[in-house]
């Protein structure tokens, strides 16, 4: 009987997941994801989570708690970095020992290092250890790693030509059509974890493309105009998030073809305080595009949500019918 490897729906599942999923069922393993996030899930989260962890790490102790028991491995990857000579977050570095420590009737889990900081080398290494649970043999872990490789390849791809992981991860097939004159071109900016879960984005993008919005994101601009223009900036950005957002804002500002952007963050994100801040004043330094900042926790209201993301849609198309030389500012 294959082994099942539980993976919880949350944090960097809306990145790496085809890459996860190919590469244990590969290996002979069968693959379960967590349910979709509702409110009992986000509830179990932050019962069970310390208080000042960030709204995306209680909800993965949430998806953890539902997933559980249905699986013989918990597949909770130590992240420190995904980029040479970059970080990410502290906290996914300590993920499986929150986790460990803090939850009760766990299966085993495969808590192998992701530590890109020095060489890419790295990966293959860490593929062959968690390998190594479900197979010996080390040519064919190598194998389900590089059809792995392939199939996140053809997912970024995917997500290049517009179609959003939301999307793809749903199953749901989605039809690209050339932007209409009237719509708007907005630049969504956050965490994969953030915009692509429906719940705690209160489908935040789904919203928006009812209002007749062409949404951008970051995993829409390939990688190496977001390299170039992230060496704009006076020091090199040693996280691996705010490199992504700040070089994609700066193209985007050059291309002059979005009409407003929204950050979305969450409450008590170290990394994004500072990243928001900066990406602010460049924002409103550069040009005269409105910005918006939508954050994320437990307590935030749908109601509140749609009231901001209407008024800021709506002050964009007024703007743009009646006087384009009014500032965003007011």
């Amino acid at each position: 009987m294959a082994k099942k490897v539980g993976i919880p729906r949350a944090l960097f599942y809306y990145q790496y997941f085809p890459l996860w999923k190919t590469f244990f069922e590969e290996l002979g393993a069968e693959v379960i994801v967590s349910d979709r996030t509702s409110k009992q899930i986000l509830d179990d989260g932050v019962k069970s989570c310390v208080d000042e962890a960030c709204l995306p790490v209680k909800l993965f102790f949430g998806h953890v708690i539902n997933i559980k028991s249905k699986v013989d491995y918990l597949f909770i990857p130590r992240f420190t970095s995904v980029y040479k000579a970059e970080y990410i977050c502290p906290k996914f570095g300590g993920l499986p020992d929150m986790v460990k420590h803090s939850l009760k009737d766990l299966p085993e889990i495969i808590s192998t290092e992701i530590n890109l900081h020095r060489s890419k080398a790295n990966a293959k290494k860490a593929a062959l250890e968690t390998g190594y649970y479900f197979c010996s043999d080390k040519k064919r872990i190598i194998a389900s790693y590089q059809k792995a490789l392939a199939s996140y390849r053809e997912f970024r791809e995917q997500v290049k030509k517009g179609v959003l992981p939301l999307d793809i991860l749903d199953r749901k097939l989605t039809v690209l059509k050339k932007p209409e004159d009237t719509m708007l071109n907005i630049a969504v900016i956050g965490h994969v974890y953030n915009l692509y879960d429906r719940y705690i984005s209160m489908d935040l993008i789904n919203k928006l493309r009812k209002f007749n919005v062409n949404v951008i994101t970051i995993d829409m601009i390939d990688g190496s105009i977001i390299n170039k223009k992230a060496e704009n900036l006076n020091k090199k950005m040693f996280w691996f998030f705010g490199r992504k957002a700040l070089g994609s804002t700066f193209h985007l500002l050059e291309e002059k073809n979005i009409d407003g952007i929204i950050f979305v963050t969450s409450f008590g994100c170290g990394v994004d305080s500072f990243v928001c801040d900066l990406m602010e004043k460049k924002v409103r330094q550069n040009s005269d595009i409105p910005f918006i900042v939508l954050t994320l926790d437990e307590h935030t209201g749908e109601a509140g949500m749609n009231t901001r993301i209407e008024a800021f849609i709506d002050m964009i198309r007024w703007r743009n019918k009646n006087d384009t030389d009014i500032s965003a500012l007011g």
